[in-house]
This record gives C-alpha cells, structure tokens and sequence, in this order.
C-alpha cells in the first residue's frame, strides 16, 4: 500500500485499464562527426566534436603587456592610473580581468585563478574559464591561459624623485610646543603599523616636531587625515606657485600643510578654565590626562570622575598643562589607608587612598594626601607625583580660582627605578622599528644622550601601561638571551611585556641587516 501511495497518475489509469506501459528512457542520439550515443542537444554533435569544430576563445587575447613600476610595486592601469598591488593577490587578479575588458563582452566569464610562476620570472599567468553560445543556442564551456609580460617603466612620482630625490610636491609639517619627544615616538610607531607613510619620499626630524615630504598632493592630504584620526590635531595649508606653461594652461604648485598636535600629553596635570570645567559638569579643576587619542580624556584624582575632551572642545579653549612629565618627583611611601572600594574608570581600575610620602630627597617633611593609586601603592613602594607644595606656578587658570585649595602633591603612577637600577644595561626582549629618518648630526653629544633618555622613558611606559601599547608593533629580539638568575631576582611585580604580544621580525633576505631599522 505505501509504494502505490508514489505512483504517477497516469500509470495508476493504465493500470486501471489493463494497459501495457511502456518505461520511459533517456532518448539518445548518434554524433554526427564521431557516431557515439549522446544526450541531444542543438548542434546535433558530442562535447568533443564540438570543441574541435569551435574555439570559442579565438579572437581573445592570449598575450598582455602590463607596465610595472619597480621603485613603488605598482601596475599602470591605463590611461595614467598606477595601482599597487601584491603578487596573486585579490586586487592584481581584478587588475589582470580588467585588462581584458574588450574580449570579455564576446564570452561570459565564469572563473579566474592565478597560474604560479617564478616572482622573477616578469610573467603572470592567470587562467580563465569562458562560456559561448555556439550552433544552433548550444552552450560551451571552454578554459584558456593568459600570459602577462611585466615590463619596467617607473611612475611619475618616482621619476620624479630618481631625478632630484630633493624635488618634493607636498610637505607636511608636524610640530608638538612642548620640551619633550614622547608623542612623536608614539605616533612613529603608529605610522609604522599602519603604513600611514609609504608614500613619504623624505621624512626629516625637526625641532619639535618631524617633516614628511611626498611626491603627490593626495598622499599628504590621506596622511594628515590619519595624524587627525589619532592625536587632537588642528592644520592649515598653503601653496606656492612653481612653474607656469601659458601654452598649455598648466601650473606647478607645491602644497603645504601645517599640523599642530595638541599641547596635552598623558600623565600631565591640567587646571581646567572654568568654562571648560562648567562644560564637563563642573569637573576638577585640577585634572590628569590618562590618554590622548584624538579625544583627551580626564581623570579626577580626588573623586573618580571621568569625562572627555574632543579635538574641537579642546582647540576652542586651547589650554596648556599645569605641569608635565618632566617635572615629576619621587615620593617614598610610608602608609596607605583604602577610603573607597575598587571602581573601574574607562577601563582602568582606580582606589581612593589617604597615604603618607615624604620627598626622596627631604624625609624631614611628611605629606597626607589623598590618591587614585590605592590599589598598586604600599608602604615601602615609590611614587611619581608633582609636588605643588614647593612648586612656583604662574599658571592664570589657577590664578582665576578665588579660594582653592591646593594639594601638597598629587600622585600619577609607581616608580620602578629603584628595581630597574638592577637591570641597567641587560637588553631587553623586545625591541621596536624605526622609520627612515634624516637626523640632524651636529647638534652634539648633549642632545643625543636627552634623545636617549627620552626613549628610553618611552620604552619604559610601554612596558608598565598594556593599554599604551595595545595599538603598537612589539617584535621579539632575537639577541636577547634569558638568565635564570635575572628570572629568580626579578620580583613578581615589576612591569615587562609578556611574551604573547610579541611578533616575530620576518626577514625576505639574509644579506638585508634588519638592526639598522631596529631599537631595542
């Protein structure tokens, strides 16, 4: 009864009818070349035959010359558009297709794979797999190669350049108005992850700040729109007139673009305008960055409040800091007394504490102050803060707060120095990249030893703040040799960057040395 329940209407009425069904089969029919049973189809002739009598591919171009700049890695996509583009990569395969534009509107394209050649051998090879309507609306499905034959022809930009290296059309101009290089160091290793300055013919580090100089308008006009993605920046630009073909209506310009970095760094403490203060909800006054970005973000020590500054609120009051990273003191810590519990403040934890320090350099003095550092300060421990109690502020914001109260000091972060005195001249696991930068040699012996202390404080931050270097590229150093009497005398917590972080420094060629654009 269930296999009658799937039997066709009109077997079921012949049945009926004691009529003999006759089963139905797959017609076939012979080839009229080869004579072999075939499923029909319009042109009468097997899959083999077929491809014999017609090449659908005939007519279409099996030979492509590509002009290939070999100083940038680009592809001329004609008429004057050069595009950059990795080998077998998804951007050089759409590259390659489009260069057949013309053959392609005869067929359908149905597949496109790279055929692997030597990377020096100056031939891609892509394979296409096509259909055509042939006799009568039969449709074939034909596979052809394609071979590219790169030839050499440098770009505008890098003619320009191999000419007069010096010959420049757009400069950027990054300057910082403070008395330290901390930010620069940070951003350089942005611009390093994120390639931001592939396109830089020259870059030349200037005081207070670095010179970026590009062969194109567009490259410097992509760059200072990513400066203003990761610092509170503010620019302005100017041109300058060259050269002028009145013939042909043509005119040079060199562009110029002035980027001005916010003077706020982390770690400086800020009295905020009494505006801005009314502004974030009667914030502060006295405030400490924790973390610049292209917002400011500020953190009241006494209660826990947080609030941010964008890169418009801040250039329209355009404050300075009150003291900065420069001006820090050692305190020695002699007694903590948690006053709050743990709060997590903009991803950070904070506790408020009332602690005793006392000035490294003058125990006769015992301050009580209260901090956000609670919950890594103990008696014994050593502190970086700014003292306000010895220091000579001429700051007007302060000056406009009638009746405030100043605290003997405030508090920023723990010291290490005294552990780190220990470690003084072993190298460390890690080490960072460098970009290639013009450096003005005779300045002296005293500027390079504050450029190397200077980084090394940089060095140092990454390893005590993991959210500083979340953004940045750690490569492993391959020099360095752990000790096990470094890893016993080593306490528990002083600050280093774990292992897992690190990435490894790929070489392409033994003879390239890769410490040249190295620092550790």
């Amino acid at each position: 009864m269930v296999a009658n329940m799937f039997v066709v209407p009109q077997t079921i009425v012949a049945m009926a009818a004691n009529m003999f069904v006759v089963p139905q089969t797959r017609g076939t029919v012979l080839c009229c070349k080869c004579g072999i049973p075939m499923a029909p189809n319009p042109a009468n002739m097997c899959v083999t035959c077929l491809r014999l009598e017609v090449d659908i591919t005939e007519g279409l171009r099996k030979h492509v010359i590509i002009m290939y700049c070999p100083e940038c890695e680009s592809y001329l996509q004609p008429p004057r558009t050069w595009i950059k583009a990795q080998l077998e990569s998804k951007e050089l395969l759409t590259f390659c297709v489009k260069r057949l534009e013309n053959d392609l509107k005869k067929v359908r394209l149905v597949n496109a794979e790279f055929i692997w050649t030597e990377p020096h051998s100056k031939r891609i090879k892509v394979k296409l797999k096509v259909q055509k309507e042939v006799l009568n609306g039969a449709i074939l499905e034909q596979s052809y190669v394609v071979e590219y034959v790169q030839q050499d022809h440098m770009c505008e930009s890098c003619t320009r350049f191999q000419a007069n290296p010096d010959q420049w059309v757009a400069a950027v101009q990054l300057r910082q108005r403070v008395a330290h290089r901390r930010t620069f160091f940070y951003l350089e290793q942005l611009i390093l992850k994120h390639d931001a300055a592939v396109h830089a013919i020259k870059i030349k580090q200037m005081d207070q700040g670095i010179d970026f100089f590009f062969g194109n308008r567009s490259h410097a006009v992509k760059f200072v729109e990513f400066l203003g993605k990761v610092a509170p920046t503010k620019s302005r630009h100017d041109k300058q007139l060259v050269s002028h073909d009145p013939k042909n209506n043509n005119y040079n310009y060199k562009y110029t673009f002035s980027v001005e970095i916010s003077p706020i760094c982390r770690e400086d403490l800020i009295c905020l305008p009494p505006k801005v203060a009314a502004s974030l909800g009667n914030l502060g006054p006295l405030v400490i960055c924790t973390k610049v970005t292209n917002n400011i973000a500020l953190l009241d020590p006494f209660t826990l409040r947080q609030c941010f500054l964008d890169t418009d609120q801040y250039w329209r009051h355009s404050f300075k800091s009150l003291l900065g990273s420069r001006q820090l003191v050692e305190y020695d810590v002699f007694d903590v007394e948690v006053v709050s519990p743990e709060y997590n403040v903009g991803g950070s934890k904070y506790v408020l504490a009332d602690i005793e320090v006392a000035r490294i350099t003058d125990y006769g003095k015992l301050f009580y102050i209260r901090t956000h550092l609670g919950h890594i300060l103990k008696p014994g421990d050593r502190a970086l803060g700014y003292d306000l109690y010895g220091a000579n502020s001429n700051d007007m914001e302060l000056d406009k707060y009638k009746g405030l109260v100043l605290p003997e000091a405030i508090l920023i972060k723990k010291s290490y120095e005294e552990k780190r005195q220990k470690k003084r001249g072993k190298p460390r696991s890690w080490k960072l990249k460098s970009l290639d930068m013009e450096v003005d040699d005779t300045k002296g012996r005293a500027y390079e030893e504050k450029m190397n202390s200077e980084y090394e404080g940089f060095l140092r931050d990454l390893e005590e703040n993991p959210e500083l270097r979340f953004n940045l590229s750690l490569y492993r150093n391959r020099d360095y040799q752990p000790s096990e009497m470094a890893s016993v005398s080593e306490g528990d917590d002083m600050p280093s960057v774990p292992l897992e972080e690190l990435l490894a420094d790929l070489e392409l060629s033994e003879q390239e040395d890769g410490e040249d654009s190295m620092r550790e």
